[in-house]
């Protein structure tokens, strides 16, 4: 079973077609959304899907939007149990709104705290902001999307009982393949990121984390990734119910 737990189906340029493929082949996915208002265009589409579900998020490269957003993130909180994407980005491309990031980061932990979610973080030179952040509201469910922080911090991480989503741009890099080697396989998901990452000149599909999975195969020291990766998700989803 392929399992994608960070995927944009709502920014593919056919998003429908997307969603109708991911059912019909079985394609566990979770849809990330960047606001709380794109959640509610797309929650209609996908609430009686079996495979698909659709995560409530406040983009920390959205923060311009944050202030008339937040009270609409806390209006479908209960929609749903996946939250993301969230987090705090401090790349050239984030820092000039860190403190807005801060205190939308800090409303939304603070108002999933004490109910059961899982959530899909966004830590991109952040990580260890990111991190304090999450054990001051107690978060227990945390998937690390696309990490690239430091590699002593990821022993940290996984102390604490959270999971990285790995995608095919880390398998490719070297700083990406050094992370997923300290990464313990009871802690590794998978992740597709679609559409912004491309393979072989094509937007990537979440029909492409097999790649991702045969890469896993090799390199960690299990033969059965595809199912560890389940049981890992699987595990997830227990917590919360």
């Amino acid at each position: 079973m392929i399992v994608d737990t960070h995927c944009h189906f709502d920014l593919y340029p056919n998003p429908k077609e997307v969603i109708n493929d991911l059912e019909r082949l079985g394609i566990i996915t979770i849809g990330m959304t960047n606001l709380p208002s794109h959640f509610k265009m797309g929650y209609p589409h996908i609430k009686n899907l079996k495979k698909i579900r659709l995560a409530l998020g406040l983009h920390p490269l959205m923060a311009s939007n944050h202030s008339q957003e937040l009270p609409f993130f806390m209006k479908y909180l209960d929609y749903t149990s996946y939250i993301g994407e969230i987090g705090l980005d401090f790349s050239k491309d984030g820092i000039a709104t860190k403190s807005i990031q801060i205190d939308s980061f800090e409303k939304v932990l603070q108002a999933v705290s004490n109910k059961q979610k899982i959530i899909s973080i966004h830590s991109r030179g952040a990580e260890k902001e990111v991190l304090q952040m999450l054990q001051k509201y107690k978060i227990e469910n945390a998937i690390f999307h696309w990490y690239t922080g430091g590699l002593k911090l990821i022993d940290e991480i996984v102390s604490l009982g959270y999971l990285f989503s790995v995608n095919t741009a880390m398998i490719k890099s070297t700083n990406g393949q050094k992370i997923i080697k300290r990464i313990p396989k009871e802690h590794i998901l998978t992740e597709s990121d679609g559409p912004f990452i491309k393979h072989n000149n094509r937007v990537v599909k979440s029909s492409d984390i097999t790649i991702v999975i045969n890469y896993l195969n090799k390199v960690v020291e299990s033969t059965e990734m595809e199912k560890q990766i389940t049981e890992n998700f699987m595990k997830l989803v227990q917590k919360i119910k």
